[in-house]
């Protein structure tokens, strides 16, 4: 069952609209502002229901904060260098909103824009229209993000179309605490990742070409561990990020790329995706105040499914999932987050 209710007016003027999926023992509540997922209902061993995604209770926190909780990150998750791209031997200059450089879509981002909703009894479908030369990308990109919800899965569908040859890389920011999300620290949850390679990244956390093993580092993540055993260790790039917001790369087709559980909760999450890559971020530059607390560094992660940043630019990076859409083709892809308990 799917409820409306108002959220509030954004500073232009535009209203925005929360809408509530029930499927009869947890709920997700989303918003028309970003496209983005305000809350998240699942019970816990104990029996009660956890809201176990970070956010705001009014409009003003998503407009008055960066980090993007729960939004719709695009045109292009994630870092391109330089803020430029090459496609078909065109050079487009891209907004700076990172130094030098180009994150998740540019400073007016689809986190920041009202779109579009249609609905139906367990999905609430987004849908909006991008510009030829919105910060700086190519082509009118119409695209659109259909959540479902049901038996405690969390499902994300992305289409797109474009009438040039443009690039695309979407993916969805949600913050994960599945000890509730006003518990504090993650560090104890405990992670599993099917992968057994990171993206190589220099100081400014951009790609430079090639894969480092996880095998016998604190990025081993493919036996379950918690969040936090490894997180100070002396390593270079955990040292860069101040943590964990690294890129691993995924087999591409639609499989289990990340497992998570709460032993306080008993609540555990399944990631499931068909992208070639997922960007696990343990929130280490957050710290604003959310529903009911002050957020602070760890008290979230992130599953950020996604293609290679800055592969417009990599061929190598490309070559495991490219982000040139085409007129003609569709941009299809898929992930979902599934919750259960474990006693």
């Amino acid at each position: 069952m799917t409820t409306t209710r108002s959220f509030g007016t954004t500073r232009a003027g535009e209203p925005v609209t929360a809408y509530t999926i029930s499927d009869g023992e947890g709920s997700v509540t989303l918003l028309d502002y970003g496209a983005l997922v305000q809350s998240l209902f699942v019970p816990g061993a104990d029996g009660r229901l956890h809201d176990v995604v970070l956010g705001h209770n009014d409009l003003a926190g998503y407009e008055d904060h960066r980090g993007h909780l729960g939004a719709t990150v695009g045109r292009f998750a994630n870092r391109i260098r330089d803020a430029r791209i090459v496609l078909d031997g065109r050079t487009y200059e891209l907004v700076k909103n990172d130094g030098a450089h180009h994150r998740h879509g540019g400073s007016y981002n689809f986190s920041k824009r009202v779109w579009k909703a249609d609905l139906g009894e367990d999905f609430v479908e987004f849908s909006l229209l991008s510009p030829d030369g919105d910060q700086g990308y190519p082509g009118n990109l119409r695209v659109s993000v259909r959540y479902t919800f049901g038996h405690g899965t969390l499902g994300i569908a992305y289409r797109a179309t474009t009438d040039r040859p443009t690039v695309l890389n979407l993916t969805n920011h949600t913050y994960f605490n599945l000890g509730g999300e006003a518990s504090g620290s993650v560090l104890g949850q405990l992670l599993r990742i099917d992968s057994e390679k990171i993206v190589r990244t220099d100081a400014s956390l951009l790609p430079v070409g090639g894969f480092r093993s996880v095998f016998g580092t604190p990025f081993d993540f493919t036996s379950p561990k918690p969040i936090g055993r490894d997180i100070g260790a002396d390593d270079g790039d955990l040292l860069n990020a101040g943590g964990y917001d690294h890129c691993y790369l995924l087999g591409g087709t639609f499989s289990v790329c990340a497992e998570a559980f709460c032993p306080g909760t008993g609540i555990a999450m399944t990631c499931r995706t068909d992208m070639p890559a997922v960007q696990f971020y343990s929130a280490n530059g957050l710290r604003q105040f959310g529903k009911g607390t002050e957020y602070a560094p760890r008290d979230g992660f992130c599953l950020e499914t996604q293609f290679i940043p800055d592969n417009p630019n990599m061929p190598e990076y490309a070559a495991y999932g490219s982000s040139v859409l085409r007129p003609g083709e569709t941009f299809a892809r898929r992930t979902e987050y599934a919750f259960s308990v474990r006693k």
